[in-house]
């Protein structure tokens, strides 16, 4: 299974606690599956998959699986700080008719690389769906290091790596494992880097800000495949005036309340967070209406 382009990391439209806004999900999916992007990301940093219970988590697979239909591959994240629980979350995953699964490095207790090691050559074989597995070092406070991802490309389950480092040296690097794996894929996370990532040997994005405005990141991803400098140059401008919404709030947090604000303001879904976060208050909602007016990107939602 080889995978590229655009793959936005979905949002987990809520309207109320431990309950899922099926009515924005639909529109949300629709809207971005309209933008022409390649694949669909659930439950993952963006989709606050750890602040869900299990229960949501499997009804915002099989409605995601549902809604999509089989027009585009659908990828799931079953990171866990429990073993068992990914490999349930990936049955679940498997039945619903999802394509991939996404695993990041286990939380919580930090892992040593050869534990690390150890942890994806047990569990892998265990998952009923190709594996992409994610590098999330901020939030899991654990990298997978070069030398174990080359230790683990004898794995045929796993299909590539997604990076949300934002280290550039790293990802090129990264990206040098083509060599061990010709069929791998190499995603990067942080958006206002994805453009310089395809130069660099990437395949796409799984970025966030492609919810609101999918096909200004389809269009990023495609000047930057056919090197199309002047479009890069424009539509880079653009992600990273969008970017400003990321800079209002503080923590990691913000970056997920800025785009469900944007998808609020556009009535995508409900801008509803997972406790024990607060959507934006009123003067940090009209900071992001400000910057959505300003930016007219119409054109590209």
């Amino acid at each position: 299974m080889k995978l590229n382009g655009i793959i936005p990391p979905l949002i987990t439209p809520l309207s109320g606690r431990d309950t899922l806004d099926r009515e924005g999900l639909n529109r949300l999916l629709e809207h971005i599956i309209s933008g022409g992007v390649h694949g669909i990301f659930a439950l993952g940093s963006t989709g606050e998959g750890p602040c869900l219970s299990y229960r949501l988590r499997r009804e915002l697979i099989r409605t995601t699986s549902e809604i999509v239909a089989g027009r585009l591959p659908v990828l799931i994240s079953i990171s866990d700080t429990a073993l068992e629980e990914s490999i349930s979350l990936a049955k679940v995953a498997a039945d619903s008719g999802a394509d991939a699964v996404v695993l990041a490095t286990p939380y919580y207790f930090p892992a040593g690389q050869t534990e690390l090691i150890q942890y994806v050559q047990t569990i892998v074989p265990k998952l009923p769906l190709p594996v992409l597995l994610y590098n999330m070092p901020s939030l899991t406070k654990v990298w997978f290091e070069i030398e174990t991802l080359k230790t683990l490309s004898d794995l045929k389950g796993v299909i590539g790596i997604k990076d949300s480092s934002g280290d550039l040296a790293y990802y090129e690097e990264l990206c040098s494992l083509k060599n061990e794996r010709l069929d791998w894929t190499f995603f990067i996370g942080p958006e206002e880097k994805m453009i310089r990532s395809i130069s660099l040997g990437g395949d796409g994005g799984v970025n966030g800000g492609a919810n609101i405005y999918p096909k200004l990141f389809v269009d990023a991803f495609n000047a930057a495949r056919v090197g199309d400098e002047a479009q890069q140059s424009l539509l880079q401008e653009k992600i990273e005036a969008f970017g400003r919404i990321y800079e209002i709030g503080k923590y990691a947090s913000r970056f997920i309340k800025g785009t469900k604000c944007a998808a609020s303001i556009l009535g995508l879904c409900d801008d509803r967070m997972a406790e024990p976060f607060n959507r934006f208050y009123p003067e940090d909602r009209d900071k992001v209406k400000r910057i959505l007016d300003e930016l007219d990107l119409e054109a590209w939602s």
